[in-house]
């Protein structure tokens, strides 16, 4: 039989993967029924109102950053209660933002696939990150405790080939099913939206932007895939992984943080892994840190904020994944499985 069939029927048999699949299938199903319950299409007079508000809060926007600007020339000196203009008017032009107000911003309980398609997303590829995380480590690790790995040496003993058959099994099923849940995923929504909520037409960018998050998803979901099938393979047992996870947030991500902040270090969120998962995913995060101030002169502004861009990102969670994965091969191969 061959080793790679054999892996992916192992693999599709296990109870804890078709599991984890029904407990997929449940949550899509729960937020698409939500979603369409709470959603409907707008009336012509809903649309008209909300294109009038959203017409009105661009023009408050600029006409906010027109005062500002004229402030900072000097052309109004009395003072403007209720109002907060930053020493750098750049900071509020409308111009300069991600995004303007829009209808859809002012019609509540409708459903716009337009303006919920990326934290959507982003639902599913958190799913599918734990699901890969739990999946990889249960999947090597069960073997590993039970003996299941021996009784497959025995058959072909190739200690290298196995493990290998067995990550590239895993990282290939994961894939295939994270392929086939986008694409009904995003369907289903894309359906409710056009049916049940605001219609409206996605150009290129849009599709682009979409596709560019996806697929930044799909990496970060094998990376993690591979990284708990090497610490479930370096601890020999399922709950390794969990521990180490575990030991991680707390450790680190909590306590170490903490220290940090105390000591008043510089930029001390680069440090942290879920930053630069955040980095990766959005494709660069800004943080604030007010070591960045001191000892600038005055009268020069600085906002305290520095950024991390997807690039250093992704060196840093290729290097850890493949790091511990080139670590889990190296012992496998010469530790005693009995």
């Amino acid at each position: 039989m061959n080793l790679v069939r054999a892996e992916l029927e192992r693999l599709s048999a296990r109870r804890f993967v078709q599991l984890m699949v029904v407990l997929l299938v449940l949550a899509f199903g729960v937020t698409a029924a939500t979603t369409l319950a709470g959603s409907h299409r707008p009336s012509a007079a809903e649309l008209s109102a909300a294109r009038n508000e959203a017409a009105e809060a661009r023009q408050g926007m600029e006409d906010t950053f027109q005062r500002c600007l004229a402030r900072q020339d000097g052309a109004i000196t009395s003072p403007d209660e209720g109002n907060y203009y930053p020493a750098d008017c750049s900071e509020i032009d409308p111009t300069r933002r991600d995004r303007l107000p829009i209808a859809a911003d002012f019609l509540p309980g409708v459903f716009s696939f337009a303006q919920q398609a990326r934290p959507l997303l982003y639902f599913l590829i958190a799913f599918l990150v734990l699901f890969g995380f739990l999946v990889g480590a249960s999947y090597v690790g069960a073997d590993l405790n039970s003996g299941g790995v021996v009784n497959l040496l025995l058959w072909r003993p190739r200690r290298l080939t196995v493990l290998g058959t067995k990550l590239g099994a895993l990282l290939g099923g994961v894939l295939a099913l994270a392929l086939a849940a986008s694409v009904l995923y995003l369907a289903t929504f894309w359906v409710i939206g056009q049916t049940a909520g605001l219609a409206t037409e996605l150009d290129g960018d849009f599709w682009r932007e979409l596709g560019a998050l996806h697929g930044r998803g799909l990496v970060l979901v094998l990376l993690v895939s591979a990284l708990g099938f090497a610490i479930a393979t370096l601890g020999r047992h399922t709950s390794a992984a969990l521990g180490a996870v575990a030991a991680y947030a707390v450790v680190w991500e909590l306590g170490a943080r903490l220290v940090l902040e105390i000591v008043d270090a510089r930029r001390p969120d680069q440090l942290m892994l879920s930053s630069h998962i955040g980095a990766w995913l959005s494709g660069e995060a800004r943080f604030y840190d007010n070591q960045l101030c001191r000892g600038s002169a005055d009268g020069i502004y600085c906002d305290g904020f520095y950024s991390l861009t997807w690039g250093p990102s992704l060196i840093v969670l290729l290097g850890i994944t493949g790091g511990l994965t080139a670590a889990a091969f190296a012992v496998f191969r010469r530790r005693d499985l009995i």
